[in-house]
């Protein structure tokens, strides 16, 4: 590095005037020339970034989140949506502010495979680096297998039940999409497949029109016989689950924000991020709520009654979770070809790294068909602590440690936090811990609940010895609405 070029560092503020911050190593990022990236390359800007992160946390939320809303109801749903929303918009607003005063202490840090555990261990150690890794590689390789079973389950009930191709079994078509999956995963970070995400984008915008669409057609013949549910408190706080997993994503934002051309514009990627996954979601519950009522299944697509744009809705979900399993299962596979010391140049090495972990996914796909009940039980736990408690820390910690603790990587005991954080941001960020704390043990609880009750069926490739044939629990259901569920507005022959 020339003279001109740490000027031009310090002036902007990602170098330190102090040589020891910069020479500084941590075990999370690459140090040798084998591995590191050429620089300039790939880099994203906000509004690709906030497009992203979009991206990631929308899909099943948009079916999942009127059923939310019937259980909360109308007003109460509104202020858990809101209040969620801004929670962890600002959780990710504050997981941007660590990273940036990590980047401006630590240059070389730009190399960095997981920026997520490294924040864990700049902040509050090595041994949460370690859970917060652990962690969110056991989200990361769930959701991936959960995204892999409903993109292949919808894919098969449109081959079977509309083309009528019988001779596909499930199994085959979640090998095969996997295969399909594969050449994208071999890209190397989020500023490589920027334009997958904007497809998945895309998407979710012709999958929420589709269901507004589908509304307003319903709209006149439902909305005059809808019957709208008896909320408890119990039925709201069971609805509270399903918020905190509509805005959920994380564990990729570090992630995202490392492939930014400029890291400090990512608090603009979370605002218009977080503004455009309300804008996808309040006014369809809203609508959903207002014409559907209480006849609300599962999944607001249930309730169309206009078989096509049902069927193009669930097309789009399958394909928005095909294309965001890209997303999810990235930052997994660069750990994985760190700790493997795999350079981040295309090779051998990152082709064997990253089919080794997308098989595993579909070993787990295969093997467990019917995932879904063991992903509740698993997001719920830790999907609340990924999103709201481990950001919290993280700056709480970040704040609290003095410039001289920071280059000596000394860290704040808990109650120096306590003392040096000003009262109003300790108290705002005290809430929002404790808030998903108490979402995650609810959460937890219903997921084992399904657990217990749920019927898991033989791996695929065991029938490959047996008879035994595999009918997917996954259903396209025709829900009828009114109060006693008997309005079908098309008249369509065996619909309800």
């Amino acid at each position: 590095m020339n003279a001109e070029q740490s000027k031009s560092l310090l002036s902007s503020g990602h170098l330190s005037a102090d040589p020891y911050i910069n020479n500084c190593y941590s075990e999370m990022c690459m140090s040798t020339t084998q591995v590191a990236p050429q620089p300039g390359k790939h880099k994203i800007g906000w509004v690709i970034a906030a497009i992203f992160i979009i991206a990631d946390m929308v899909g099943g939320g948009v079916v999942a989140m009127p059923v939310a809303f019937k259980l909360s109801g109308l007003p109460m749903g509104i202020i858990i949506m809101l209040t969620v929303a801004v929670s962890f918009e600002y959780t990710g607003y504050l997981l941007g502010k660590v990273w940036n005063k990590i980047m401006e202490r630590n240059p070389h840090i730009g190399v960095c495979r997981k920026p997520f555990p490294e924040m864990a261990k700049r902040t509050m150690g090595t041994n949460m680096q370690r859970f917060t890794s652990v962690l969110g590689n056991v989200t990361q390789f769930g959701v991936s297998v959960v995204y892999l079973l409903l993109s292949s389950n919808i894919i098969h009930y449109f081959l079977s039940h509309v083309l009528h191709i019988d001779s596909v079994s499930n199994c085959l078509v979640i090998t095969v999409l996997a295969f399909l999956i594969w050449p994208f995963t071999l890209l190397a970070s989020p500023g490589e497949f920027w334009v997958v995400i904007v497809f998945a984008m895309l998407t979710t915008v012709i999958a929420v029109v589709s269901i507004h669409t589908g509304i307003a057609l319903d709209s006149s013949a439902c909305f005059n016989a809808v019957a709208y549910p008896q909320t408890t408190s119990t039925s709201t706080v069971l609805s509270f689950g399903i918020f905190l997993f509509a805005f959920s994503g994380h564990y990729v934002f570090p992630t995202i924000q490392h492939d930014m051309k400029n890291p400090r514009d990512f608090t603009k990627s979370i605002f218009a991020g977080f503004l455009g996954v309300v804008i996808l979601y309040l006014p369809l519950c809203v609508f959903a709520f207002v014409v559907y009522g209480d006849s609300m299944a599962e999944s607001v697509i249930y309730s169309i009654q206009s078989p096509s744009l049902q069927l193009l809705a669930n097309l789009m979900i399958a394909f928005h979770c095909i294309m965001t399993l890209v997303i999810v299962i990235n930052p997994l596979n660069q750990e994985v070809e760190h700790y493997a010391k795999i350079s981040h140049a295309f090779g051998i090495g990152r082709v064997i790294t990253r089919t080794i972990v997308l098989f595993l996914v579909l070993f787990v796909a295969l093997t467990v068909p019917d995932f879904q009940p063991v992903m509740n039980l698993v997001g719920a736990s830790t999907i609340p602590m990924g999103c709201a408690v481990l950001p919290s820390l993280f700056y709480l910690y970040s704040e609290a440690a003095t410039e001289e603790e920071w280059r000596k990587g000394k860290i704040p005991t808990l109650k120096e936090v306590l003392e040096r954080t000003d009262k109003t941001v300790l108290i705002i960020n005290l809430v929002i811990i404790f808030g998903a704390i108490l979402g995650g043990v609810l959460g937890s609880y219903q997921g084992v609940l399904k657990l217990i009750k749920a019927k898991f069926t033989e791996p695929c490739y065991i029938r490959l010895f047996t008879e035994t044939t595999y009918n997917s629990t996954f259903q396209v259901k025709n829900v009828c609405c009114g109060m006693n569920r008997d309005i079908n507005v098309f008249n369509v022959t065996d619909f309800c």
